[in-house]
């Protein structure tokens, strides 16, 4: 039998209930900080030394030096050559469609001209360098690395390190054939909180970047907790989430399906089904039941349903959306008759799946839209990994005699209101020019 939580909205305690659902605590264990702040420490400190030291303690991994631990553009090329057929057209397919949605992402700079020739603007320009942590082993997920460096190369990014952790040499080609083709510039065999660090403070052999992306075990989470502020990060990621609504119309092995594709990722993971038909989501439970014994991964799907899955009964669709936006999810399925209008009401989700045929698995590979998504309810205020990530703005301002006295007037006033007298002579410097011609 199938353990999941039953909810209605016509219960009194349904908000509490769905606060406990919703709500993530990414409580890191005192052995994860402990053990990650003298990682970081320590390579900081000792730069290449405590990262060789490092590989060889958590991936089996000897080298003589960092140098050593970098592979050569060839190997990626060659590995991307050796692929089946079908592995690499399907690679360049997703880097395609990747490619293109992220071109329609590029922030503009623009300028403008007051009446009294006062010139204001906006500057863009990309990243100088981005660091890519890739998982290595068993989970490889070629997928990301597509997602992570095609829009820092679109954006213009002229540097992509990547570190992936090597376990006793264990490399996945795919990863190393993405990599390739996503436009990576160097590739480091290095994983874990150090390979964090690396990247961060720099070593002798790895340099520095201004932003590291990709996602990592809760060690790498919190050394990029950590070295934020020292350099940028895309996020910290909580488990992978899936909400859908569903009106009952749609077939109930495609919805159940839809949920196990997210309940397999690891027990944390969420999936959630919202309908207002009651019998639909017996339905749909019926379905899981039945498909769950031959999914290759279903302790952890059942583990994952038990834990945080949820089916939902709604009076209607409209208190569906009132679900939808508090949950506010990372991947939402509105498979629904009308979705368009349906999505339009919806504020808070990361990515939004519109219709019976539109499987959230197609945004997890080659859609097109970046598949880093806000989770844990940040999508109330972040947004999806994009081109405007690898990019940064500088405001452009420049006075005309004329436009400088006009505002150095209020400038003034503001500023001595704020008692900064400083501020309010270097401003009535120019308002006295100004005058005086």
């Amino acid at each position: 039998m199938l353990e999941i939580l039953r909810l209605s909205t016509t219960q009194p305690d349904f908000r509490e209930c769905l606060e406990r659902l919703t709500t993530w605590n990414a409580e890191h264990e005192q052995r994860v900080e402990s053990v990650v702040r003298d990682i970081l420490a320590d390579v900081r400190r000792q730069g290449d030394a405590a990262l060789l030291r490092y590989t060889e303690k958590f991936d089996r991994l000897r080298s003589a030096s960092v140098a050593e631990l970098e592979l050569p553009r060839d190997r990626l090329r060659d590995a991307f050559e050796a692929l089946p057929a079908e592995q690499r057209e399907a690679l360049e397919f997703a880097a395609g469609r990747i490619r293109r949605y992220a071109e329609h992402q590029r922030v503009e700079a623009f300028e403008y001209q007051e009446e009294d020739g006062t010139m204001l603007g906006q500057k863009v320009e990309p990243l100088d360098r981005v660091g890519l942590y890739v998982p290595g082993g068993k989970a490889a997920y070629p997928s990301s690395v597509l997602m992570n460096a095609l829009p820092a190369v679109v954006a213009g990014v002229p540097e992509i390190i990547m570190v992936v952790p090597a376990p006793e040499g264990q490399l996945e080609p795919m990863v190393l054939a993405a990599a390739w083709l996503g436009g990576v510039t160097r590739v480091f065999t290095v994983g874990g909180a150090q390979a964090v660090a690396a990247l961060a403070y720099g070593t002798e052999t790895i340099p520095a970047v201004d932003k590291i992306v990709g996602p990592g075990n809760a060690y790498v989470a919190e050394a990029k907790r950590r070295v934020f502020g020292t350099v940028g990060i895309d996020m910290i990621a909580g488990p992978s989430e899936i909400l859908v609504v569903c009106d009952g119309q749609t077939d109930a092995e495609w919805i159940a399906m839809d949920l196990f594709s997210q309940a397999e990722h690891d027990e944390d993971a969420q999936a959630i089904l919202v309908s207002p038909d009651p019998l639909y989501l017996d339905e749909v439970q019926s379905a899981m039941e039945r498909m769950l014994p031959g999914m290759e991964r279903s302790d952890i799907i059942r583990e994952s349903l038990k834990r945080r899955g949820a089916l939902i009964c709604v009076r209607d669709l409209v208190e569906a959306e009132d679900v939808v936006n508090h949950v506010a999810p990372e991947h939402l399925e509105l498979s629904v008759a009308e979705p368009e209008k349906m999505a339009a009401r919806i504020r808070h989700a990361g990515a939004i799946f519109m219709g019976r045929y539109t499987a959230e698995v197609l945004g997890d590979y080659c859609a097109g839209p970046d598949h880093v998504l806000p989770t844990s309810r940040t999508a109330r205020f972040a947004s999806p990994l994009g081109v405007y990530d690898f990019q940064k703005r500088s405001s452009l301002i420049r006075c005309s005699e004329a436009g400088a006295a006009t505002l150095g007037r209020q400038a003034s006033l503001l500023a001595r209101a704020e008692g900064l007298t400083a501020h309010a002579r270097s401003a009535e410097y120019r308002v006295e020019a100004a005058d005086g011609d």
